[in-house]
């Protein structure tokens, strides 16, 4: 895994275009919430009990979707 960076030449001195870029890059490779998913230790029941429950969630939503109403 490589670290997001812009490179910048000659032809490219917008600052704003650039952090643009950067902060697509940054997304794209999740660091925001790696970093605020670490921000605070999490036992490893209440994160089975989180994930659990979000698989629940997305199950209840598939299934409101697909069923006509």
């Amino acid at each position: 895994m490589s670290m997001p960076g812009v490179y910048l030449t000659e032809d490219d001195y917008n600052f704003d275009i650039a952090l643009r870029r950067f902060k697509k890059q940054v997304e794209k490779a999740g660091i925001l919430s790696e970093m605020k998913k670490r921000q605070h230790f999490e036992k490893p029941s209440v994160m089975r009990k989180k994930k659990k429950a979000a698989a629940r969630k997305r199950l209840m939503k598939k299934m409101r979707k697909g069923s006509p109403a």
